[in-house]
């Protein structure tokens, strides 16, 4: 019979090791195990989610630089269009200031050339008048007048 009551009593001290172990030791353990679990489950979620929004990141980035270039390309464009702009309108004042230059030069030369033909009819008038009084002096002689017109011409 002492080998009964020793068993059971063996039986009970290893139940309440189990009890002790599991309740003492083993549950704090595996709390400690699974608190390691999810932060390192957390960890990697996070490093996910960061890897996650890093992608975005740069796509958002590549976007950014994908508008920029194209508001660029529109400045760019935008300004050339100007620029043809510019060249067109100073063409345009060009050839207006050239076409009144030439007005203006036109109008100048035909008062010159008005003036002239005034200072002649004038130079003539009074070669005219010189040459008939030249003649009315004289006596009315062919040879005479001959001279005296082309004197006259000459003097034209």
């Amino acid at each position: 019979m002492n080998i009964t009551v020793t068993l059971i009593a063996q039986m009970i001290a290893f139940l309440l090791l189990i009890w002790f172990v599991n309740r003492v030791l083993w549950t704090p353990v595996m709390d400690l195990m699974n608190a390691r679990q999810k932060r390192i489950a957390d960890g990697l979620a996070a490093a996910e989610k960061g890897k996650q929004e890093q992608a975005d990141a740069e796509r958002r980035a590549a976007e950014m630089v994908g508008e920029s270039k194209q508001q660029a390309a529109e400045i760019i464009a935008s300004a050339q269009r100007r620029a043809k702009e510019i060249e067109e309108e100073a063409k345009e004042n060009a050839l207006a200031d050239a076409d009144r230059i030439k007005v203006a030069a036109k109008a100048e030369i035909d008062r010159e050339v008005n003036q002239a033909r005034e200072h002649l009819r004038k130079q003539v008038a009074s070669i005219a008048i010189a040459g008939a009084e030249k003649v009315l002096k004289q006596k009315i002689d062919a040879k005479a007048h001959d001279k005296l017109l082309s004197d006259l011409a000459a003097q034209i």
